[in-house]
């Protein structure tokens, strides 16, 4: 199918430049093998291996949190540091209003270039980006916000400074205030999910995943050097791995799959942005007769039913 696709956009090619030097027309040609190369694109991407998906989740072309929320979230102020350590840019936060509601948004931040991915640590969180993250969270249940998280990490970060600054502390801290947090929490995964990273701003009422992302406990790299003694087999790991939306939302640990696009979401952010704020304001409505300690229970119930049903 690869094959085919590529040769077609190459027919493509040659046609257009023997337009252009020769004066023949063959526009009713082109036209024709555009569509059909859109039908061989749509079958590719509805049977994608789940290593084809990691790929896509990485591609450094995706939407990254800042652009959805400059596409969803209006009147958005951006919130910084921990009032501790220092304003980790891998985690941006802030507060603004979806549709009638005032929110709190927190996410991984990546890079659009690989300048900007250094300056964003790759999303790599150190502790001070969890803590920051975890002031913006407590925050927010003081003023009665709803908080929407955008999670795109291959996890924290794993330096000296950060373990030495406590990173693991910082997750599990996040991990247990988020679980009682008396306002509804959306975490809406838009790209690569991965470990505690993910986890650390992921503890949602409602988990939401766009179509081509993933959300695993570990790389497939890292697994594949434990289970395979070999990070080169990460391809092979990814079938073991249960880490698409697909596999997830039917294990019950989503609860809702975004779709994208033919080719991800790169090629109509408008449109996932759009779909997204549906979905965001549809929660933030079933959540507006819920009291605090009803909420609470609420996450709390989701996450201990968490394989109850394989």
């Amino acid at each position: 199918m690869e094959r085919n696709v590529e040769q077609i956009k190459k027919d493509i090619k040659n046609l257009k430049e023997i337009s252009k030097t020769s004066g023949l027309d063959f526009s009713d040609k082109i036209v024709y093998l555009e569509e059909i190369l859109k039908e061989e694109e749509s079958k590719k991407f509805k049977s994608l291996t789940p290593y084809e998906k990691v790929s896509i989740s990485r591609d450094i072309k995706r939407p990254t949190a800042l652009d959805y929320i400059n596409r969803i979230v209006s009147n958005f102020i951006e919130l910084h540091g921990d009032r501790g350590f220092a304003d980790d840019r891998a985690i941006i936060g802030g507060i603004g209003k979806i549709g009638k509601y005032s929110v709190t948004v927190v996410g991984n931040q990546k890079g659009s270039s690989t300048e900007e991915n250094i300056y964003r640590n790759f999303g790599m969180a150190n502790p001070e980006g969890y803590r920051k993250a975890l002031r913006l969270m407590k925050q927010a249940e003081k003023f009665n916000r709803p908080i929407v998280t955008f999670i795109d990490t291959s996890g924290a970060y794993c330096g000296i400074g950060a373990e030495e600054r406590g990173q693991g502390e910082a997750i599990a801290r996040n991990l247990m205030e988020m679980s009682a947090l008396k306002v509804p929490v959306i975490a809406i995964v838009i790209g690569e999910g991965g470990s505690g990273g993910a986890l650390g701003i992921g503890v949602g009422n409602e988990i939401c995943m766009l179509e081509h992302s993933v959300y695993s406990v570990i790389s497939p790299e890292g697994l594949s050097s434990i289970l395979f003694k070999d990070s080169s087999k990460a391809k092979d790991a990814c079938e073991y791995m249960k880490m698409t939306a697909q596999d997830l939302k039917e294990l019950k640990i989503i609860d809702y799959v975004i779709d994208e696009p033919v080719g991800g979401a790169q090629n109509n952010p408008d449109k996932v942005a759009a779909d997204m704020k549906e979905y965001v304001i549809d929660r933030l409505n079933y959540y507006t007769k819920f009291s605090g300690e009803k909420i609470k229970n609420h996450r709390y119930e989701k996450f201990r039913n968490i394989g109850k049903y394989f």
